[in-house]
């Protein structure tokens, strides 16, 4: 009886521990979900900004350039309406339309920094030499961020679906990120800065 007892007692001990192990194992596994979650949300973030100081560069240097390419004047509206997407884009916090919309800018971009190369005057002017290194250095940390972005992303969606983090992650309906990715071969050369 005591024997009987005793095993009766251990049992209870061994399934009490077993639920306690389990509890602590979907705690931890969550709350590494969430500080990945939020890792994405923060480099999605970081890239945002960088996009947002880009939006907020190239004006500067439209109104640069047109005061030396007045005839430009289908870039200058193909700027307009690419800022107006993004803008539809980024109120929809979808990263796949913003980076459509982030496509159809720098497709434009690239068309400005060609005229560029017709008017020598333009590119000795100080000021649209300062826009041009400030838009470099904004391409460079988008590049670096979109790294990082797509870096997160990445061990994110492993997390979400690699065994036994993947149970968890179904029970609280966690979702895969999307990549932010170029979805035409041109933009994957970048925009090419000349001075």
């Amino acid at each position: 009886m005591f024997l009987a007892s005793l095993g009766g007692t251990i049992g209870i001990i061994v399934a009490i521990l077993a639920v306690v192990i389990i509890v602590f194992f979907v705690i931890s596994v969550y709350n590494q979900l969430v500080v990945m979650r939020n890792k994405v949300r923060n480099g999605w973030s970081q890239i945002d900004v960088q996009l947002k100081r880009r939006f907020d560069l190239i004006p500067n240097l439209v109104e640069t350039v047109k005061g030396y390419a007045a005839h430009e004047e289908g870039i200058f509206s193909e700027f307009a309406r690419a800022r107006g997407l993004y803008a539809q884009a980024q109120k929809s916090g979808d990263v796949g339309q913003m980076a459509e919309a982030e496509k159809g800018l720098s497709g434009t971009l690239s068309r400005l920094l060609m005229v560029q190369e017709q008017y020598p005057e333009l590119k000795a002017n100080d000021n649209f030499k300062e826009l041009m290194a400030q838009l470099k250095d904004t391409e460079d940390k988008i590049s670096f961020n979109r790294q990082f972005y797509n870096d997160t992303v990445l061990a994110f969606n492993n997390k979400i679906e690699l065994f036994p983090s993947n149970i968890v992650a179904r029970m609280f309906k966690f979702e895969a990120a999307k990549f932010f990715e170029v979805s035409e071969e041109a933009e994957r050369q970048g925009v090419k800065i000349k001075f």
